[in-house]
């Protein structure tokens, strides 16, 4: 199975037009908002802290910079977009990570760089939310098979209760955010996955939830009274090992 292409069309194109700078698209916040925040939560349920470190979904690799500076044996970005890949590569000219295109719907090409890699440790920030319904669970069971029987997930993603935060923030007098914008114009869906959707997806795959919580989900946006915009978001942890 593999994404459909209307799907990675609206990647590929949204990327395409997204500038390459740090901060210009709608969750791009800085390290010390989003991965930092984290690993306050992660890495103290890591059970084996020297396997590979995978960002999966990483779009302009921002966030798995950050990674890598604390896990540099063997940080790899990944993502669908071949353009989000370029940009990752652009903003990382001391190559502190490795990027490569992957689409996580694609067992075969997941089980081979689950065989190049070993068991790695995963990180997944709102990359389920946003996949079309069909492609949801496939993405569940790559993470799975990334972390092989000793390496763990960390998950985040939009809450349920995001969605009309979103739609709200659409259907101000003014349209949406700026930032905001043009992951509507290019069809992409943000918010479409439940809570109980969301656990259910990792326990079919196979895997333990070992620890979950809730933090906001912080953007880069702000309302027009100056306040940054934050969105409700669930983190999971699971894997197949330990106690948690």
């Amino acid at each position: 199975m593999s994404v459909t292409n209307r799907y990675r069309e609206a990647w590929e194109g949204f990327w395409r037009e997204a500038p390459n700078e740090p901060g210009a698209v709608f969750w791009d916040s800085e390290p010390a908002l989003t991965a930092a925040r984290h690993l306050a939560h992660f890495a103290p349920r890591i059970d084996r802290p020297e396997l590979p470190m995978v960002d999966l979904g990483c779009g302009n690799g921002t966030q798995t910079r950050y990674l890598a500076e604390r896990y540099p044996k063997m940080t790899t970005g990944l993502d669908l977009s071949p353009t989000a890949v370029a940009y990752a590569r652009h903003q990382d000219p001391e190559c502190q990570a490795e990027f490569a295109e992957l689409d996580a719907t694609d067992l075969r090409a997941v089980e081979e760089l689950h065989t190049r890699l070993g068991d790695a440790n995963v990180y997944v920030r709102g990359v389920l939310h946003q996949c079309e319904a069909a492609d949801r669970r496939s993405v569940a069971d790559a993470i799975a098979v990334l972390t092989g029987a000793e390496g763990r997930a960390f998950v985040v993603e939009l809450a349920e209760a995001a969605k009309p935060v979103l739609m709200g923030l659409a259907a101000g007098p003014a349209g949406p955010p700026p930032k905001l914008r043009p992951v509507f114009a290019h069809g992409i869906v943000p918010g479409e996955v439940t809570d109980d959707a969301l656990v259910a997806m990792f326990k079919s795959a196979g895997l333990t939830i070992f620890a979950e919580g809730e933090l906001p989900l912080i953007t880069t946006e702000f309302t027009g009274t100056g306040r940054r915009i934050e969105l409700p978001s669930r983190w999971l942890v699971v894997g197949r090992t330990g106690s948690g």
